[in-house]
């Protein structure tokens, strides 16, 4: 662990003399030298504009770009390069599909675990919107005419994991297409693409120990032979006329615009650092990581940790008679990165009866040390807000 944590930079820092803890990768996963070095290498040997250009370096760009589709093709066990199209974050790719593939006429069944960005694009779609609460699930997709699923393959705010596998199979059998938002799955998980058969997947590289600004869109290839361009300009065209232009083949048709090669040279590398470890280490390491800290934060009065099933990457709370973001501020003052609000999920917080609450998440960098002293620091906090208030 402590050679894994000497690969974080950041994880050096210290915040107001204290060292720095840091319990919010489910916003963001901190970054490992080797992607740092990566990205820094292509920026001092290799830069170029991908696909455009002849000499020596953009070819050498198009290499790194197109290396990068095949690591993440093999990452995801894809069938084929073509069905990975690069976006600029998870909520992209999501607004590809909403916009190319849905309209007004469709029903869409969603979770209220979702995200958000799992959540507004298809409410811009015009289509009709019905939500499940994972039990109803197989009651809702049979009372309506559902075209399309989209479901979280772990929730951000409580760590839930829906049987995406099941509701997969159980969508096709009715003729449903299935969405799935693996932003907080990806890296805590394994998934293999043609296992789960969904329709479409969906990542951002910033929670996958990866850079910000890239993201990834999975989707079988027969549906993006059909999806119109959803950008357009340079890069994706293969010829025009006064009036009207035909798209590259894929995955180019989706990918207008200078491309984020830098971006797409780190997450290559980030799925590099990752793979190394065995998935079943990982998963032991950070349920170890959970199950310790929902044992620490049991033994703070009024206390409440949201949803009681099993969970993964991360969990929620509330403490009464204080605000989470009061709460975090001042754990932020010893150190601690803890999330407050509504994590960009009203919905699931309408659904306990709160508006906000305090999130801890976990990367593979985190130890059980440092969850050890949460509970003397909140309760430490918890006082000092009694006492103003």
């Amino acid at each position: 662990m402590q050679s894994i944590r000497r690969q974080f930079p950041i994880l050096s820092r210290k915040v107001n003399g204290h060292p720095l803890v840091y319990l919010d990768t489910a916003a963001t996963s901190q970054k490992p030298d080797s992607v740092l070095r990566a990205m820094t290498s292509f920026y001092c040997t290799a830069n170029a504009n991908a696909h455009r250009g002849m000499h020596p370096l953009a070819e050498e760009a198009t290499k790194h770009y197109e290396h990068a589709r095949g690591a993440v093709q093999n990452f995801l066990c894809a069938r084929s390069a073509p069905e990975i199209v690069f976006t600029k974050s998870c909520t992209e790719a999501i607004n590809l599909v909403a916009k190319t593939f849905v309209t007004p006429n469709d029903h869409i069944l969603l979770s209220i675990y979702e995200h958000h960005s799992n959540i507004i694009p298809w409410m811009q779609t015009g289509a009709t919107l019905h939500w499940h609460n994972l039990h109803d699930f197989e009651d809702m997709l049979s009372a309506y005419p559902i075209t399309l699923v989209a479901i979280t393959g772990q929730s951000n705010v409580t760590g839930r994991q829906p049987a995406v596998k099941t509701i997969v199979d159980t969508a096709h059998r009715v003729g449903a297409k299935v969405l799935v938002d693996a932003a907080q799955l990806v890296a805590h998980h394994p998934i293999d693409i043609q296992e789960l058969d969904c329709d479409f997947l969906t990542f951002s590289g910033h929670k996958l120990y990866g850079p910000t600004g890239i993201g990834v869109l999975y989707a079988k290839e027969e549906w993006l032979e059909h999806m119109p361009p959803f950008l357009g300009g340079g890069g994706m065209v293969h010829s025009m006329s006064d009036q009207s232009f035909q798209s590259l083949p894929l995955p180019e048709k989706f990918e207008a615009g200078t491309p984020p090669v830098a971006e797409a040279v780190g997450l290559a590398a980030a799925i590099d650092w990752l793979t190394q470890f065995s998935w079943e280490d990982i998963e032991t390491h950070e349920q170890a990581l959970i199950t310790h800290a929902e044992k620490l934060l049991s033994t703070i009065p009024n206390l409440n940790i949201l949803d009681q099933s099993p969970r993964s990457g991360c969990l929620s709370f509330t403490l009464s008679d204080i605000h989470p973001h009061d709460l975090t501020e001042l754990l932020g003052k010893e150190g601690y990165c803890l999330r407050a609000g509504h994590h960009c999920a009203q919905p699931l917080h309408r659904h306990f009866g709160v508006t906000a609450s305090t999130r801890i998440s976990f990367g593979i960098y985190n130890t059980t040390e440092e969850t050890d002293l949460l509970p003397t620091v909140i309760e430490s906090a918890k006082g000092k807000l009694l006492c103003i208030l």
